[in-house]
């Protein structure tokens, strides 16, 4: 099936269809998005949620009495449609106070105010039932090394998410953290660039079991990094606490292009990770499938409307194609030629020492590494041909 339903938990940020066309080169292209109209649209198109920053939902610098007509808004637009708000964040990288950044400002008084900020929009995720806290820190980095302790820097990001993490148990909330690595742009270099840098930052904190991943297939292939190898690495650690979904097409600024418009073998392979990477088969991750993408600036809200309906569609599509894939007999065949369920089975004999592998000598001493010279090979580019036949609907 490749019609959306709210079954397949397909989530917007509002920045994404809201997004004007502005670019460092010109201005908007697209009228400002309503709250409502936005939420009405999403759901006619099969979405489960929307999310975003609080700065989408009413202009920074509102007044208590305009940020709280919009809130009621949006509640009522929820209400009347059935989409719910599975993420928020907070906007600390727009307005010029965050020139330096919000958390790790060289002015403790920004960052004091970037505290606040999150508190608050911490307080209305609550409120609204959002089950992640997504931080992504655009503006926490520098230009030039001599501007930025980078490790002064990195002991104020984990103020801050301890923080966050101590208001979270102590008001009670059902929030986690999500970590949004990315290497650069707008800053020249932004701290927590990708999912290894994340992860060990993760265990620095008070609380690491609150805080995990949201992982965006651009901001990890801008660094030349393999998105699905990411992914795998953060289900291994179990971090995956979101997931972002967009298109890339190779290391350049970050395009947000509609899913699947990029790397299309690597979203196969990423489809193919989340719908059939688990324990025996089934999914390995069962969160949010959120599409954090830009409608082209060429586009009218029209083009916003089915970018919006091709990034869903694209992902079933991908699974349909994924799970004819596994399904495939010439691909089974393949697997096992390429030994792939091999790497399941522990190198050591159970209860195995240093010492009786250095005993064994079939090990070592009598294993014949010459042979591999002309022995059978893995059959790699097969199994990667069959993906890609599949992929192109050939088989």
């Amino acid at each position: 099936m490749t019609t959306p339903t709210p079954a397949d938990r397909f989530s917007f940020g509002l920045w994404t269809i809201g997004y004007s066309g502005s670019d460092p080169f010109g201005g908007p292209t697209r009228a400002p998005l309503d709250v409502v109209h936005a939420v009405e649209k999403l759901a006619e198109l099969g979405a489960w949620g929307l999310t975003f920053h609080d700065d989408d939902l009413f202009a920074f610098g509102s007044t208590d009495a305009e940020r709280q007509k919009q809130i009621d808004r949006l509640k009522g637009a929820l209400d009347a449609t059935g989409l719910v708000v599975p993420m928020v964040t907070t906007n600390l990288f727009s307005a010029p106070v965050f020139k330096d950044g919000g958390f790790t400002s060289n002015d403790r008084g920004v960052r004091r105010f970037a505290l606040r900020k999150a508190l608050r929009q911490l307080d209305l995720g609550a409120e609204l039932g959002a089950k992640t806290f997504v931080m992504w820190g655009g503006r926490e980095g520098a230009e030039y090394d001599s501007a930025k302790d980078v490790r002064q820097a990195l002991e104020r990001y984990r103020e801050a998410v301890n923080l966050l993490g101590d208001h979270v148990v102590e008001r009670g909330y059902d929030i986690r953290f999500a970590i949004e690595p990315k290497p650069n742009e707008p800053r020249g270099d932004i701290l927590l660039p990708t999912v290894g840098h994340a992860l060990a930052f993760i265990e620095t904190l008070e609380r690491p079991e609150l805080v995990g991943l949201n992982p965006e297939v651009g901001h990890e292939q801008m660094a030349g990094l393999n998105f699905a190898a990411g992914i795998a690495q953060a289900l291994y650690h179990g971090k995956l606490f979101h997931i972002d979904l967009n298109g890339q097409r190779g290391i350049k600024y970050d395009q947000d292009l509609v899913f699947g418009h990029g790397d299309l073998h690597n979203a196969f392979a990423l489809v193919d990770l989340l719908e059939h990477g688990g324990p025996g088969g089934g999914p390995a991750y069962d969160g949010p499938r959120h599409f954090d993408y830009k409608p082209s600036r060429t586009e009218d809200e029209r083009g916003v409307w089915e970018s919006a309906a091709a990034n869903m569609r694209t992902y079933l599509l991908l699974k349909e194609r994924t799970d004819a894939f596994r399904a495939d007999p010439e691909v089974q065949e393949a697997l096992a030629e390429a030994r792939v369920a091999e790497l399941a089975e522990p190198t050591l004999a159970p209860g195995e020492t240093a010492a009786g592998l250095l005993a064994d000598r079939s090990a070592f001493e009598d294993f014949d590494a010459d042979s591999y010279f002309n022995a059978r090979g893995f059959g790699f580019v097969r199994l990667q041909q069959l993906a890609t036949e599949h992929l192109m609907a050939a088989r």
